[in-house]
């Protein structure tokens, strides 16, 4: 068998792996809590392993790599605020939120809050999520298509009902698992082979440093306004992502969140220095090869710099990079479109819609099964139909931090905030935020050059602090009961045996 073949059959053997952990995971899922949170019974490894694969997908594997083969090691920079944005998350908040036994983020909001007004904030984490899940479906496009030889519509289209099966079979048991999986390869495939290998390759520090511009080992290299960019979109985006937090609620206890979040962090960190290492090796070791696109340079350094079957592990290791994100995503975007938006559509017409049964279970798992699914579809169809999902991910994480991020973090540390200036602040932050992106797209000079700006985030996000701290001291404060029931909960004095719709916040 020649390299590509032994390659291909890694990968294939991955895959059916992936499939296999479905099947595994049904067997521990019997319920609601089951399905979407793990039955809330995750501890420190399970949890660390699974809370790391979530937040390191296709952009910061093979986008990182890429990054530092462009910039040096100024391409960590990506990857390094995606992890601090795991480390505060876990340091500051994981705790508590562990202690709300909730679902979704909005009914966090509804439980803070005591106001149905906030719960229009689940249609912008649905598509938040639902983004999130096309864009890493449509990155396998670029792995299966070099190794298959596929076309981009199949390749997203046989990706996607990989994860969508496992999914849809087990719910967070089963990515869970396959996280584990994942987490394990992205750790071998980055750390002890394509790191080693490709230094190797390039001679060592001091052979990368004797053939490039001096520029690829400043830190800053990248540009100083890039740098601010990615901890204002990805380290806050994280903070408040219906994905990562989904991830805190199948902590075992507010130490197994607070801990095991902080490790992964750490360990979100170093992949980024990694991936940049490799990138800065790959520009010296690979001179030779004509790289069109530095998305490319990652599968360039497996099948070029290593030997045969361990460019077929690392490549596995940017498809589970990929894999773990999108199931992340789906099993969110399922949560919140049953648990939030739907009973919020609902109510506009009238009708109260339940979203969960508790005296059957199974019937409960099987709806949600049902969600998994059918949100699996669309997201394969956006995937597949959209050139620039990239651009409608942009567009649903500026609104998510410009619109949402306030009313949130405001919720947790501050007593004053009220419901009616948390939703104004998401009103006003996601208009203004909306509003600036539509202004500078129509003066660009180039299409999407308004989309990609940085100034809506940053004026959608003074605008919705400064809405929230002004209606908050205009409004009268929140009710009392609410916030001796909030303070109950946030203290873990909830009773464990609570009924479901107790513990949802409905």
């Amino acid at each position: 068998m020649d390299a590509s073949a032994i390659n291909i059959a890694i990968v294939v053997v991955y895959l059916l792996a992936m499939l296999a952990f479905g099947w595994w995971g049904k067997s521990r899922t019997r319920n609601n809590s089951d399905f979407l949170v793990a039955g809330r019974r995750l501890g420190p490894f399970l949890y660390t392993g699974t809370m790391a694969a979530v937040v390191l997908g296709g952009a910061s594997t093979v986008g990182g790599v890429g990054l530092g083969y462009k910039f040096g090691i100024s391409g960590m920079w990506l990857v390094v605020a995606i992890g601090a944005g795991v480390l505060l998350l876990s340091l500051l908040f994981a705790g508590t939120i562990q202690k709300l036994k909730i679902y979704t983020v909005s009914q966090m909001l509804t439980l803070r809050y005591g106001s149905r007004a906030t719960e229009a904030s689940g249609i912008v984490m649905l598509a938040y999520t639902l983004m999130l899940c096309a864009t890493s479906t449509g990155a396998y496009a670029t792995i299966f298509v070099v190794l298959f030889g596929l076309d981009r519509a199949l390749a997203i289209a046989i990706g996607g009902a990989i994860v969508l099966v496992y999914s849809t079979i087990g719910g967070m048991w089963s990515i869970t698992l396959a996280d584990q999986v994942q987490f394990v390869i992205k750790t071998v495939g980055i750390f002890f082979l394509m790191l080693p290998f490709t230094l190797n390759a390039a001679g060592g520090l001091d052979g990368i440093r004797s053939r490039v511009d001096a520029s690829f080992f400043q830190m800053d290299g990248i540009g100083v306004q890039t740098i601010i960019t990615y901890f204002v979109v990805y380290t806050l985006g994280l903070l408040i992502g219906q994905d990562i937090w989904q991830r805190v609620f199948t902590a075992k206890t507010p130490k197994v969140a607070r801990w095991g979040g902080a490790t992964a962090g750490i360990y979100c960190i170093l992949y980024g220095v990694a991936g940049a290492l490799i990138g800065m090796a790959a520009n010296v070791a690979l001179s030779y090869v004509k790289i069109a696109a530095k998305d490319d340079v990652y599968a360039e350094v497996a099948q070029n710099l290593l030997p045969v079957g361990i460019g077929g592990l690392v490549l596995a290791a940017a498809v589970a990079a990929m894999m773990s994100t999108a199931s992340g995503a789906l099993i969110a975007a399922a949560t919140v479109a049953r648990a939030d938006v739907l009973p919020f559509v609902a109510g506009w017409f009238g009708k109260k819609v339940n979203t969960g049964d508790t005296e059957n279970p199974e019937h409960d798992v099987k709806a949600n099964r049902i969600w998994v699914l059918a949100l699996g579809i669309v997201a394969i169809v956006i995937a597949i139909i959209t050139k620039d999902v990239v651009a409608a991910l942009t567009i649903a994480y500026d609104i998510l931090v410009g619109g949402l991020l306030v009313a949130i973090l405001g919720g947790l540390v501050w007593k004053r905030g009220t419901g009616l200036a948390a939703a104004a602040s998401m009103a006003v932050g996601s208009v203004v935020t909306l509003g600036t992106m539509i202004i500078l797209e129509i003066n660009a000079k180039a299409p999407l050059d308004g989309v990609y700006a940085n100034e809506p985030i940053y004026y959608g996000l003074i605008a919705s602090a400064v809405v929230y701290i002004a209606a908050s001291l205009l409004t009268r404060p929140t009710d009392p009961a609410v916030m001796q029931a909030w303070q109950r909960r946030v203290s873990g004095q909830e009773p464990e045996d609570a009924p479901e719709e107790v513990l949802a916040g409905r």
